[in-house]
């Protein structure tokens, strides 16, 4: 039996470093968002409609998605329209003012419904939202549900709040939420897509925005639903945590990567340095290729405990909690960085962050003050490009593949839960992502 239970050891990880291998060399080359014919493949990925009136209709779908240890799962979620399942649901984006339509066809054999946390004044079939109870006085939903089996529910609010929001089921969350019934909301403001609040000191470059969206998995509940079983909530542990739908190495793999058909959401932040003090050969006019403004992460939980999540390298500046600038009673601002962001359940935050190139190492005129160890002492990463300078490629190690594609850097950003970034104890494969900084262009990379 030992030996059995070593060999499926030995053979999860290394089936989870071919996974790791696979996502990284399947890396997408990095062209402007904005030039791209398709969505990103990194990056936050929309689902929208007209403002300043958008209408969604939100599916009930079952489904199963695959975990980093070749581990399948199955699942609920919300889909667009008549989208097939994805998990988690669509990140439903719209602006400061619209109001919001969300149409609920269910599809489960349970009654479900939809809540909006932070939002005022939701409506129920045109109704002011309640909470229901049963024929006993005993509650049954947060909100109005859409019946078993074809029911269905419009919901509708005004979008007061820009920043970042939760959905979420209201109906024994403690299980439908657990089984994926959720998904982001994102109410930009008034003052434009590249603004986090009505804050001018909240912009940020629309290029650069990413999403880290927290979850976990108790298999056994899942295998209970599945199997029509009760399960027991006094018996939940979860043994998997993921960002975005999905855990290490699967979050670095780019958007719509399609060995994951239903979780079409990467992790993977990528930049260029935040430089305001490079310009063309003329030395006055400023250089396109740097990005002045900062980059974009939002936070969120749908989890059962706090996430601590710690970006190494990458200080987020909250400018907005739970969809509500951080400011205080006169309106000053009092955005506070973070260099590990605990992110309580049902709790988001948006952070501004940037990667300076401070120290400006360059190879001929400031080099960096470290001797390479010999090659006996030297053990380089497979995401090293054989030099330490940014955009730089050295003469390759011998022995030494690498998957660099231009000298770009990679900064590793994890759950500081340690225990929490693994997959049923697999290590290094649970709440895991990548910050990737590109060389500014021109580089291979384009």
């Amino acid at each position: 039996m030992r030996k059995q239970i070593l060999k499926r050891m030995w053979w999860g990880l290394a089936l989870t470093a071919i996974a790791a291998l696979v996502a990284i060399v399947l890396m997408p080359k990095f062209p402007s968002v904005s030039a791209q014919a398709g969505p990103p493949e990194e990056g936050i990925i929309c689902t929208s409609d007209v403002s300043p009136n958008p209408t969604f209709t939100l599916t009930t779908r079952t489904g199963y998605i695959g975990l980093p240890d070749d581990n399948v799962v199955f699942m609920w979620g919300f889909s667009e329209g008549s989208s097939p399942f994805q998990h988690p649901g669509p990140v439903l984006c719209v602006n400061e003012g619209d109001t919001v339509t969300i149409i609920l066809q269910n599809n489960l054999s349970v009654d479900t419904s939809i809540i909006f946390p932070g939002q005022d004044d939701v409506l129920a079939n045109g109704q002011p939202a309640q909470p229901q109870y049963d024929g006993g006085g005993n509650l049954t939903s947060l909100t109005n549900m859409a019946s078993a089996s074809g029911g269905s529910v419009t919901y509708s609010f005004v979008a007061n709040h820009p920043g970042t929001f939760v959905y979420e089921s209201g109906t024994n969350p403690g299980i439908q939420v657990q089984m994926g019934l959720f998904g982001a909301l994102i109410v930009r403001p008034s003052a434009g897509p590249e603004f986090v609040n009505y804050r001018s000191d909240s912009k940020f470059n629309p290029d650069a925005e990413f999403m880290n969206l927290f979850s976990e998995i108790d298999p056994f509940l899942h295998q209970a639903v599945e199997n029509g079983q009760p399960f027991d909530l006094n018996d939940f542990h979860p043994r998997y945590w993921l960002i975005n739908g999905r855990g290490f190495p699967d979050t670095i793999a780019p958007n719509f990567a399609s060995w994951l058909p239903n979780q079409p959401y990467g992790a993977l932040g990528r930049i260029y340095p935040y430089d305001t003090n490079e310009f063309k050969t003329d030395g006055i006019t400023p250089n396109p290729a740097y990005y002045p403004d900062w980059a974009l992460e939002r936070f969120l939980n749908v989890g059962t405990t706090i996430i601590p999540m710690h970006p190494h390298a990458k200080n987020a500046l909250i400018v907005n909690r739970d969809g509500r600038p951080v400011e205080g009673q006169a309106g000053e601002d009092v955005a506070w960085e973070n260099f590990s962001l605990p992110v309580g359940s049902g709790q988001t935050y948006d952070g501004l962050f940037k990667w300076e190139d401070v120290e400006k190492y360059n190879e001929t005129t400031n080099p960096v003050p470290v001797t390479i160890p010999n090659l006996q002492n030297l053990v380089p990463g497979e995401l090293y490009s054989d030099s330490p300078y940014l955009g730089g490629e050295g003469t390759p190690t011998v022995g030494h593949t690498t998957l660099n594609q231009c000298g770009e850097y990679y900064i590793i950003s994890h759950n500081h839960a340690l225990s929490q970034i693994v997959s049923w104890g697999v290590p290094m494969t649970g709440a895991v992502t990548f910050l990737r900084i590109d060389p500014p262009l021109p580089n291979l990379c384009q």
